[in-house]
């Protein structure tokens, strides 16, 4: 049998699950089973931080100097208007910018003690441990169960039982396992936005990352799917840490822990951080008279 050298031969593997399934029970819609998390009010210990960050698209500056840190197993939600660098900021935690032509970063991002600008980080690793979810749902033009397995073959997993035991606890995590078990092989793109947006989330948990990034992962989904988003976001917190884009004020004080306030500044128009810190205190008693008239409307 010719071995497999390239993307293209496994993918065009018919049995990369054991055709054996679990028994699929769809006795209910939206399913979720126990987590193993953490508790939800997280102690402040870092497991990022930023110090002095800019971040330039050729010789404009985007970003200028944000310092802050991301603790471990809370949610951290960046607000602020549009186009202030929160997605630039975000995109920067795992060197997505990297694949930006003419995108450069100065400053330090520490991730676990270690500068991840540093010319030995490892950017597959990393981005393996600090995994993204996007604005719009992006499942891969595969099947459902491919959009699993795709990314732990690239990752080295390729022994079926580790693959069929991760693709269903993944499922399983983001409520997708009871809706989709009696048909993997369909069209990823056959799922309703929602479902997409949660197989992306699954896809990102196959890797076992331990920093989930989320830029506006709702904005996207009508609002019954948006709820239900918001749910498993909850539910993720403590056995993730999790960083998340929200225009959503609501949201973000529903969910966060702690909250980041970027604004931009008017002359350069440059985004900076304005105010970081615990979320309750970002909306019921920010220090900063932006950050001030910005929550105004999400009191009460």
């Amino acid at each position: 049998m010719k071995p497999k050298s390239d993307m293209t031969d496994y993918l065009n593997d018919r049995e990369v699950l054991n055709p054996a399934q679990p028994t699929c029970d769809k006795s209910n819609a939206y399913t979720l089973g126990p987590l193993q998390t953490g508790p939800y009010c997280c102690i402040p210990e870092p497991v990022i931080q930023v110090k002095d960050l800019s971040l330039f698209y050729g010789a404009k500056r985007a970003l200028d100097k944000v310092t802050l840190a991301i603790y471990r197993g809370c949610i951290t939600a960046l607000i602020g208007p549009s186009g202030c660098g929160k997605t630039s900021f975000l995109s920067a935690i795992n060197r997505l910018t990297d694949l930006i032509p003419d995108c450069r970063v100065e400053g330090a991002v520490q991730f676990e003690g270690d500068d991840i600008y540093d010319a030995t980080c490892n950017v597959q690793q990393l981005r393996k441990r600090i995994g993204m979810v996007f604005q719009k749902p992006t499942p891969f033009p595969l099947s459902i169960q491919r959009n699993i397995v795709l990314p732990l073959r690239e990752h080295g997993i390729t022994q079926r039982a580790d693959i069929q035991v991760i693709t269903e606890q993944v499922l399983s995590d983001v409520g997708l396992w009871d809706e989709v078990c009696d048909r993997l092989d369909a069209p990823a793109v056959s799922l309703s936005g929602g479902q997409q947006q949660r197989l992306c989330i699954a896809r990102a948990l196959a890797l076992d990352p331990q920093i989930l990034l989320m830029d506006e992962p709702c904005s996207a989904l009508d609002p019954i799917a948006s709820s239900v988003v918001e749910d498993l976001i909850n539910r993720l917190s403590g056995r993730y840490t999790i960083v998340i884009v929200t225009h959503n004020l609501a949201q973000a004080r529903r969910i966060a822990n702690y909250a980041a306030f970027f604004w931009v500044k008017e002359r350069e128009r440059i985004g900076h951080l304005v105010e970081f810190g615990h979320c309750r205190d970002i909306f019921e008693t920010p220090t900063h008279p932006l950050t001030a008239a910005y929550v105004s409307g999400a009191r009460g």
